[in-house]
Protein backbone atom coordinates (compact mmCIF):
# COMPACT_ATOMS: atom_id res chain seq x y z
CA UNK A 1 0.00 0.00 0.00
CA UNK A 2 1.41 3.42 -0.95
CA UNK A 3 1.61 5.93 1.86
CA UNK A 4 1.43 9.68 1.63
CA UNK A 5 4.72 11.54 2.03
CA UNK A 6 5.63 12.35 5.60
CA UNK A 7 5.47 16.06 4.81
CA UNK A 8 1.75 15.72 4.02
CA UNK A 9 0.93 14.04 7.31
CA UNK A 10 0.32 15.68 10.71
CA UNK A 11 3.09 15.09 13.22
CA UNK A 12 2.31 12.16 15.54
CA UNK A 13 1.15 13.64 18.81
CA UNK A 14 1.23 12.42 22.43
CA UNK A 15 -2.49 13.34 22.53
CA UNK A 16 -3.02 10.03 20.69
CA UNK A 17 -2.02 8.30 23.92
CA UNK A 18 -3.49 8.78 27.37
CA UNK A 19 -4.40 7.27 30.72
CA UNK A 20 -7.16 7.94 33.18
CA UNK A 21 -7.91 6.49 36.61
CA UNK A 22 -11.47 5.18 36.75
CA UNK A 23 -11.56 4.00 40.37
CA UNK A 24 -9.28 3.39 43.33
CA UNK A 25 -8.95 0.86 46.10
CA UNK A 26 -10.48 3.04 48.77
CA UNK A 27 -8.71 1.33 51.67
CA UNK A 28 -5.55 0.33 49.84
CA UNK A 29 -6.75 -3.24 49.36
CA UNK A 30 -6.08 -4.28 52.92
CA UNK A 31 -2.55 -2.93 52.67
CA UNK A 32 -2.40 -1.27 56.08
CA UNK A 33 -2.91 2.27 57.32
CA UNK A 34 -1.81 4.18 54.21
CA UNK A 35 -3.89 7.28 53.47
CA UNK A 36 -2.81 7.09 49.84
CA UNK A 37 -4.24 3.97 48.17
CA UNK A 38 -2.09 2.96 45.21
CA UNK A 39 -4.20 0.28 43.53
CA UNK A 40 -6.50 1.52 40.78
CA UNK A 41 -8.63 0.58 37.80
CA UNK A 42 -8.04 2.71 34.74
CA UNK A 43 -8.04 2.99 30.96
CA UNK A 44 -5.07 3.39 28.62
CA UNK A 45 -5.85 5.00 25.27
CA UNK A 46 -3.67 4.09 22.26
CA UNK A 47 -3.95 4.70 18.51
CA UNK A 48 -5.15 1.09 18.14
CA UNK A 49 -7.71 0.98 20.92
CA UNK A 50 -8.16 1.13 24.67
CA UNK A 51 -6.77 -1.15 27.37
CA UNK A 52 -8.89 -1.47 30.50
CA UNK A 53 -6.59 -1.84 33.48
CA UNK A 54 -5.48 -3.74 35.43
CA UNK A 55 -4.72 -5.91 32.40
CA UNK A 56 -2.53 -8.90 31.64
CA UNK A 57 -0.80 -8.57 28.28
CA UNK A 58 -0.08 -11.93 26.57
CA UNK A 59 3.46 -12.23 25.25
CA UNK A 60 4.00 -12.80 21.53
CA UNK A 61 7.79 -12.87 21.62
CA UNK A 62 8.38 -13.35 17.88
CA UNK A 63 5.17 -11.66 16.66
CA UNK A 64 3.06 -14.62 17.73
CA UNK A 65 1.61 -15.90 20.98
CA UNK A 66 2.93 -19.42 20.59
CA UNK A 67 0.45 -22.07 19.43
CA UNK A 68 -2.43 -19.59 18.99
CA UNK A 69 -4.06 -17.56 16.23
CA UNK A 70 -4.30 -13.78 16.79
CA UNK A 71 -8.11 -14.15 16.71
CA UNK A 72 -7.89 -16.67 19.54
CA UNK A 73 -5.91 -14.25 21.69
CA UNK A 74 -8.65 -11.66 21.15
CA UNK A 75 -11.43 -14.16 21.86
CA UNK A 76 -9.92 -15.14 25.21
CA UNK A 77 -9.88 -11.49 26.26
CA UNK A 78 -6.36 -10.39 25.41
CA UNK A 79 -6.50 -6.63 24.93
CA UNK A 80 -2.94 -6.20 23.63
CA UNK A 81 0.15 -8.26 22.91
CA UNK A 82 3.81 -7.69 23.76
CA UNK A 83 6.60 -8.67 21.36
CA UNK A 84 10.36 -8.81 21.88
CA UNK A 85 12.49 -6.19 20.12
CA UNK A 86 15.67 -8.25 20.49
CA UNK A 87 14.23 -11.38 18.86
CA UNK A 88 12.44 -9.50 16.08
CA UNK A 89 15.60 -7.51 15.31
CA UNK A 90 17.45 -10.79 14.77
CA UNK A 91 14.61 -12.45 12.86
CA UNK A 92 12.99 -11.41 10.55
CA UNK A 93 14.45 -7.92 11.02
CA UNK A 94 12.80 -4.73 12.20
CA UNK A 95 13.20 -3.18 8.73
CA UNK A 96 11.07 -5.93 7.21
CA UNK A 97 8.33 -5.44 9.82
CA UNK A 98 8.44 -1.70 9.16
CA UNK A 99 8.02 -2.38 5.43
CA UNK A 100 5.04 -4.61 6.23
CA UNK A 101 3.31 -1.72 8.01
CA UNK A 102 4.36 -2.41 11.59
CA UNK A 103 4.00 -5.20 14.11
CA UNK A 104 0.20 -5.26 14.28
CA UNK A 105 -0.28 -5.44 10.54
CA UNK A 106 2.54 -7.97 10.14
CA UNK A 107 0.97 -10.40 12.61
CA UNK A 108 -2.67 -9.56 11.75
CA UNK A 109 -3.41 -8.10 15.18
CA UNK A 110 -5.56 -4.96 15.14
CA UNK A 111 -5.35 -4.12 18.85
CA UNK A 112 -2.68 -2.29 20.86
CA UNK A 113 0.88 -3.62 20.86
CA UNK A 114 3.89 -3.35 23.18
CA UNK A 115 7.56 -4.05 22.50
CA UNK A 116 10.27 -4.33 25.14
CA UNK A 117 13.66 -2.73 24.65
CA UNK A 118 16.04 -5.69 24.71
CA UNK A 119 17.24 -4.79 28.21
CA UNK A 120 16.15 -8.11 29.68
CA UNK A 121 18.29 -9.94 27.13
CA UNK A 122 21.29 -7.99 28.41
CA UNK A 123 20.69 -9.66 31.76
CA UNK A 124 19.91 -13.15 30.49
CA UNK A 125 22.80 -13.23 28.02
CA UNK A 126 25.28 -11.37 30.18
CA UNK A 127 25.06 -12.33 33.84
CA UNK A 128 21.66 -13.91 34.43
CA UNK A 129 21.57 -17.51 35.56
CA UNK A 130 17.78 -17.79 35.59
CA UNK A 131 15.42 -16.04 33.19
CA UNK A 132 13.00 -15.15 35.97
CA UNK A 133 12.32 -11.93 37.82
CA UNK A 134 12.22 -13.54 41.28
CA UNK A 135 15.51 -14.97 42.48
CA UNK A 136 17.01 -16.27 45.70
CA UNK A 137 18.74 -13.62 47.78
CA UNK A 138 20.78 -16.37 49.38
CA UNK A 139 22.57 -16.82 46.05
CA UNK A 140 24.27 -13.41 46.21
CA UNK A 141 27.77 -13.48 44.75
CA UNK A 142 30.37 -10.95 43.77
CA UNK A 143 30.43 -9.66 40.21
CA UNK A 144 33.86 -11.24 39.77
CA UNK A 145 32.50 -14.69 40.67
CA UNK A 146 29.69 -14.24 38.18
CA UNK A 147 32.17 -13.44 35.45
CA UNK A 148 34.22 -16.53 36.27
CA UNK A 149 31.27 -18.93 36.35
CA UNK A 150 29.48 -18.00 33.15
CA UNK A 151 30.63 -17.15 29.66
CA UNK A 152 29.02 -13.85 28.84
CA UNK A 153 27.28 -13.43 25.50
CA UNK A 154 26.67 -9.73 26.21
CA UNK A 155 29.05 -7.04 27.44
CA UNK A 156 27.84 -3.73 28.88
CA UNK A 157 29.71 -0.44 28.59
CA UNK A 158 28.71 3.18 29.00
CA UNK A 159 27.52 3.55 25.42
CA UNK A 160 25.50 0.33 25.15
CA UNK A 161 25.77 -3.45 24.85
CA UNK A 162 27.67 -5.73 22.48
CA UNK A 163 26.21 -9.21 22.18
CA UNK A 164 26.36 -12.39 20.15
CA UNK A 165 23.26 -13.62 18.37
CA UNK A 166 21.89 -16.80 19.90
CA UNK A 167 20.90 -17.83 16.35
CA UNK A 168 24.26 -17.81 14.59
CA UNK A 169 26.87 -16.16 16.78
CA UNK A 170 26.99 -12.88 14.83
CA UNK A 171 28.04 -9.88 16.89
CA UNK A 172 25.55 -7.01 17.26
CA UNK A 173 25.48 -3.71 19.08
CA UNK A 174 22.53 -2.24 20.98
CA UNK A 175 22.61 1.34 22.24
CA UNK A 176 19.70 3.45 23.48
CA UNK A 177 19.49 5.01 20.03
CA UNK A 178 19.55 1.64 18.25
CA UNK A 179 16.84 0.27 20.55
CA UNK A 180 14.63 3.29 19.86
CA UNK A 181 15.12 3.01 16.09
CA UNK A 182 14.30 -0.71 16.16
CA UNK A 183 11.18 -0.21 18.26
CA UNK A 184 9.99 2.64 16.05
CA UNK A 185 10.42 0.37 13.04
CA UNK A 186 8.42 -2.33 14.82
CA UNK A 187 5.69 0.26 15.32
CA UNK A 188 4.25 -0.79 18.68
CA UNK A 189 1.88 1.57 20.49
CA UNK A 190 3.92 1.32 23.70
CA UNK A 191 7.71 0.96 23.69
CA UNK A 192 10.27 0.88 26.50
CA UNK A 193 13.48 2.80 27.09
CA UNK A 194 16.66 0.77 26.84
CA UNK A 195 17.81 -0.27 30.31
CA UNK A 196 20.18 -2.64 32.01
CA UNK A 197 18.33 -5.36 33.90
CA UNK A 198 20.51 -6.59 36.75
CA UNK A 199 20.05 -9.68 38.93
CA UNK A 200 20.22 -10.32 42.67
CA UNK A 201 23.64 -11.82 42.00
CA UNK A 202 25.05 -8.35 41.42
CA UNK A 203 26.62 -6.37 44.26
CA UNK A 204 25.21 -3.16 45.71
CA UNK A 205 28.02 -1.20 44.06
CA UNK A 206 27.14 -2.61 40.66
CA UNK A 207 23.44 -1.90 41.21
CA UNK A 208 24.28 1.74 41.94
CA UNK A 209 26.36 2.05 38.78
CA UNK A 210 23.68 0.30 36.73
CA UNK A 211 20.85 2.56 37.94
CA UNK A 212 22.93 5.64 37.09
CA UNK A 213 23.79 4.22 33.66
CA UNK A 214 20.15 3.35 32.95
CA UNK A 215 19.21 6.95 33.82
CA UNK A 216 21.77 8.30 31.36
CA UNK A 217 20.49 5.90 28.72
CA UNK A 218 16.93 7.05 29.45
CA UNK A 219 17.78 10.65 28.50
CA UNK A 220 19.27 9.39 25.24
CA UNK A 221 16.12 7.35 24.61
CA UNK A 222 13.93 10.43 25.07
CA UNK A 223 16.04 12.36 22.58
CA UNK A 224 16.06 9.59 19.97
CA UNK A 225 12.34 8.98 20.51
CA UNK A 226 11.67 12.63 19.69
CA UNK A 227 13.82 12.43 16.56
CA UNK A 228 12.14 9.24 15.37
CA UNK A 229 8.65 10.60 16.08
CA UNK A 230 9.37 13.69 13.99
CA UNK A 231 10.96 11.69 11.16
CA UNK A 232 8.15 9.10 11.04
CA UNK A 233 5.12 11.35 10.95
CA UNK A 234 3.39 8.88 8.62
CA UNK A 235 3.05 6.46 11.56
CA UNK A 236 0.84 6.69 14.68
CA UNK A 237 2.35 8.07 17.87
CA UNK A 238 4.28 5.56 19.97
CA UNK A 239 4.26 6.04 23.75
CA UNK A 240 7.65 5.69 25.45
CA UNK A 241 7.88 4.18 28.95
CA UNK A 242 10.93 4.68 31.18
CA UNK A 243 12.04 1.62 33.15
CA UNK A 244 12.64 1.75 36.91
CA UNK A 245 15.51 -0.44 38.13
CA UNK A 246 17.25 -0.66 41.52
CA UNK A 247 16.85 -4.30 42.60
CA UNK A 248 15.65 -4.57 46.23
CA UNK A 249 17.16 -1.33 47.50
CA UNK A 250 14.53 1.19 48.55
CA UNK A 251 16.74 4.22 48.06
CA UNK A 252 17.75 3.12 44.55
CA UNK A 253 14.20 2.28 43.49
CA UNK A 254 12.79 5.55 44.80
CA UNK A 255 15.64 7.58 43.33
CA UNK A 256 15.26 5.91 39.94
CA UNK A 257 11.49 6.45 39.91
CA UNK A 258 11.76 10.12 40.87
CA UNK A 259 14.44 10.69 38.29
CA UNK A 260 12.44 9.17 35.47
CA UNK A 261 9.27 11.00 36.51
CA UNK A 262 11.06 14.36 36.33
CA UNK A 263 13.29 13.58 33.35
CA UNK A 264 13.24 15.48 30.08
CA UNK A 265 15.42 14.92 27.05
CA UNK A 266 18.69 16.78 26.76
CA UNK A 267 17.79 17.76 23.20
CA UNK A 268 14.05 17.01 23.12
CA UNK A 269 12.84 19.99 25.10
CA UNK A 270 10.08 19.15 27.55
CA UNK A 271 9.56 15.62 26.15
CA UNK A 272 8.78 13.31 29.08
CA UNK A 273 7.98 9.63 29.48
CA UNK A 274 4.39 8.64 28.70
CA UNK A 275 4.41 5.87 31.30
CA UNK A 276 6.75 3.66 33.27
CA UNK A 277 7.93 0.10 33.44
CA UNK A 278 9.01 -1.61 36.66
CA UNK A 279 11.66 -4.23 36.03
CA UNK A 280 14.74 -5.86 37.38
CA UNK A 281 15.72 -8.13 40.20
CA UNK A 282 13.46 -8.71 43.18
CA UNK A 283 12.44 -11.54 45.45
CA UNK A 284 8.86 -12.76 45.30
CA UNK A 285 8.25 -11.95 48.95
CA UNK A 286 9.29 -8.32 48.34
CA UNK A 287 7.31 -7.73 45.15
CA UNK A 288 4.44 -5.74 46.69
CA UNK A 289 6.79 -3.65 48.80
CA UNK A 290 9.01 -2.73 45.87
CA UNK A 291 6.11 -1.92 43.54
CA UNK A 292 4.68 0.22 46.35
CA UNK A 293 7.92 2.21 46.69
CA UNK A 294 7.99 2.87 42.96
CA UNK A 295 4.28 3.70 42.62
CA UNK A 296 4.60 6.12 45.52
CA UNK A 297 7.14 8.16 43.54
CA UNK A 298 5.56 8.04 40.07
CA UNK A 299 2.90 10.45 38.77
CA UNK A 300 -0.71 9.42 39.24
CA UNK A 301 -1.77 10.24 35.69
CA UNK A 302 0.58 7.83 33.90
CA UNK A 303 0.36 4.03 33.61
CA UNK A 304 2.77 1.59 35.27
CA UNK A 305 3.73 -1.71 33.65
CA UNK A 306 5.28 -4.49 35.74
CA UNK A 307 7.53 -6.60 33.56
CA UNK A 308 7.55 -10.40 33.79
CA UNK A 309 4.76 -11.20 36.29
CA UNK A 310 1.81 -13.63 36.00
CA UNK A 311 1.43 -15.72 39.19
CA UNK A 312 -1.97 -15.10 40.86
CA UNK A 313 -0.53 -14.07 44.23
CA UNK A 314 1.96 -11.73 42.55
CA UNK A 315 -0.83 -10.12 40.52
CA UNK A 316 -2.90 -9.34 43.61
CA UNK A 317 0.13 -7.94 45.42
CA UNK A 318 1.26 -5.82 42.48
CA UNK A 319 -2.19 -4.45 41.70
CA UNK A 320 -2.75 -3.43 45.32
CA UNK A 321 0.64 -1.70 45.17
CA UNK A 322 -0.27 0.33 42.09
CA UNK A 323 0.75 -1.62 38.97
CA UNK A 324 -1.60 -1.35 35.99
CA UNK A 325 -0.44 -3.82 33.33
CA UNK A 326 1.69 -6.96 33.28
CA UNK A 327 3.30 -9.35 30.84
CA UNK A 328 4.92 -12.76 31.24
CA UNK A 329 5.80 -15.78 29.09
CA UNK A 330 4.99 -18.19 31.95
CA UNK A 331 1.32 -18.96 31.11
CA UNK A 332 2.14 -20.10 27.57
CA UNK A 333 5.52 -21.65 28.39
CA UNK A 334 4.11 -23.68 31.28
CA UNK A 335 1.11 -24.71 29.18
CA UNK A 336 3.33 -26.20 26.52
CA UNK A 337 4.92 -28.32 29.25
CA UNK A 338 1.56 -29.47 30.60
CA UNK A 339 1.47 -27.30 33.74
CA UNK A 340 -2.00 -25.81 34.00
CA UNK A 341 -3.53 -23.10 36.17
CA UNK A 342 -6.86 -23.85 37.82
CA UNK A 343 -9.21 -22.39 40.43
CA UNK A 344 -8.04 -25.04 42.90
CA UNK A 345 -4.31 -24.93 42.19
CA UNK A 346 -1.88 -26.27 39.61
CA UNK A 347 -2.72 -29.33 37.53
CA UNK A 348 -0.23 -31.51 35.68
CA UNK A 349 -2.06 -32.39 32.48
CA UNK A 350 0.37 -35.25 31.86
CA UNK A 351 -0.19 -36.92 35.23
CA UNK A 352 -1.80 -40.37 35.37
CA UNK A 353 -4.64 -38.93 37.47
CA UNK A 354 -5.89 -37.07 34.37
CA UNK A 355 -6.00 -40.13 32.08
CA UNK A 356 -9.62 -41.08 32.83
CA UNK A 357 -10.86 -37.71 34.00
CA UNK A 358 -13.79 -37.17 31.61
CA UNK A 359 -14.62 -33.66 32.76
CA UNK A 360 -13.25 -30.18 32.09
CA UNK A 361 -9.75 -29.42 33.28
CA UNK A 362 -11.26 -26.61 35.40
CA UNK A 363 -15.05 -26.67 35.74
CA UNK A 364 -15.10 -22.96 36.63
CA UNK A 365 -13.18 -21.86 33.54
CA UNK A 366 -15.04 -20.48 30.50
CA UNK A 367 -12.23 -20.96 27.95
CA UNK A 368 -12.63 -22.95 24.73
CA UNK A 369 -10.58 -25.83 26.13
CA UNK A 370 -12.66 -26.26 29.28
CA UNK A 371 -16.01 -25.83 27.57
CA UNK A 372 -15.26 -28.21 24.67
CA UNK A 373 -12.77 -30.86 25.83
CA UNK A 374 -11.96 -33.01 28.84
CA UNK A 375 -8.88 -33.38 31.00
CA UNK A 376 -8.57 -36.93 29.66
CA UNK A 377 -8.42 -35.69 26.07
CA UNK A 378 -5.78 -33.09 26.90
CA UNK A 379 -3.78 -35.78 28.73
CA UNK A 380 -3.98 -37.99 25.63
CA UNK A 381 -2.77 -35.19 23.35
CA UNK A 382 0.26 -34.55 25.51
CA UNK A 383 1.13 -38.21 25.76
CA UNK A 384 0.72 -38.63 22.01
CA UNK A 385 2.85 -35.51 21.45
CA UNK A 386 0.16 -33.94 19.32
CA UNK A 387 0.55 -30.24 18.46
CA UNK A 388 -3.04 -29.58 19.49
CA UNK A 389 -2.00 -30.16 23.11
CA UNK A 390 0.00 -26.92 23.11
CA UNK A 391 -2.84 -24.98 21.54
CA UNK A 392 -5.56 -26.16 23.94
CA UNK A 393 -3.30 -25.84 26.98
CA UNK A 394 -2.16 -22.34 26.03
CA UNK A 395 -5.73 -21.17 25.43
CA UNK A 396 -6.62 -22.28 28.95
CA UNK A 397 -3.63 -20.80 30.76
CA UNK A 398 -3.81 -17.46 28.97
CA UNK A 399 -7.56 -17.22 29.53
CA UNK A 400 -7.19 -18.12 33.19
CA UNK A 401 -4.75 -15.25 33.85
CA UNK A 402 -6.52 -12.73 31.59
CA UNK A 403 -9.85 -13.55 33.26
CA UNK A 404 -8.36 -13.37 36.74
CA UNK A 405 -7.08 -9.86 36.11
CA UNK A 406 -10.46 -8.92 34.61
CA UNK A 407 -12.07 -10.11 37.84
CA UNK A 408 -9.58 -8.11 39.89
CA UNK A 409 -10.44 -4.99 37.92
CA UNK A 410 -14.15 -5.57 38.52
CA UNK A 411 -13.50 -6.14 42.24
CA UNK A 412 -11.82 -2.72 42.44
CA UNK A 413 -14.87 -1.15 40.81
CA UNK A 414 -17.27 -3.10 43.06
CA UNK A 415 -15.30 -2.60 46.28
CA UNK A 416 -14.66 -6.27 47.09
CA UNK A 417 -10.97 -6.63 46.17
CA UNK A 418 -9.97 -8.18 49.51
CA UNK A 419 -12.76 -10.73 49.37
CA UNK A 420 -11.77 -11.81 45.86
CA UNK A 421 -8.09 -12.02 46.83
CA UNK A 422 -8.81 -14.17 49.86
CA UNK A 423 -11.13 -16.45 47.89
CA UNK A 424 -8.80 -16.95 44.90
CA UNK A 425 -5.57 -17.37 46.86
CA UNK A 426 -7.25 -19.43 49.56
CA UNK A 427 -8.55 -21.93 47.01
CA UNK A 428 -5.44 -21.98 44.86
CA UNK A 429 -2.80 -22.07 47.60
CA UNK A 430 -4.67 -22.68 50.86
CA UNK A 431 -6.17 -20.37 53.54
CA UNK A 432 -2.87 -19.99 55.37
CA UNK A 433 -1.20 -18.72 52.22
CA UNK A 434 -4.00 -16.21 51.63
CA UNK A 435 -3.63 -14.86 55.17
CA UNK A 436 0.12 -14.56 54.74
CA UNK A 437 -0.36 -12.76 51.44
CA UNK A 438 -2.67 -10.26 53.13
CA UNK A 439 -0.09 -9.62 55.85
CA UNK A 440 2.65 -9.09 53.27
CA UNK A 441 0.37 -6.62 51.45
CA UNK A 442 -0.19 -4.68 54.68
CA UNK A 443 3.53 -4.59 55.36
CA UNK A 444 4.07 -3.27 51.82
CA UNK A 445 1.91 -0.24 52.49
CA UNK A 446 3.76 0.56 55.71
CA UNK A 447 7.07 0.19 53.87
CA UNK A 448 5.85 2.45 51.05
CA UNK A 449 5.06 5.12 53.63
Amino acid sequence: MNESPASAQPLPSPVDFGFRVDHRLEDGGGRGASDRPLGRAGTIRTPHGEIRTPAFIPVGTKATVKAMLPETVSELGGQAVLANAYHLFLQPGSDLIDEAGGLGRFMNWDGPTFTDSGGFQVMSLGVGFKKVISMDEGAYQSDEVIAENKERLAHVDEDGVTFKSFLNGDVHRFTPEVSMRIQHQLGADIIFAFDECTTLLNTRAYQEDSVARTARWAVRCLDEHARQTAARSHRPYQALFGVVQGAQYEDLRRRAARGLAEMTGAEAGDQRFDGFGIGGALEKSELGTIVGWVSDELPEDKPRHLLGISEPDDLFAAIAAGADTFDCVAPSRQARGGTMYSSTGRINAKAAAQRRRFEPLDAECDCYTCTNTTAAYLHHLFKAKEMLASTLATIHNERYIVRLVERIRQSILDGDFEELRDEVLGRAYGPAFAREAALRAADATIAAG
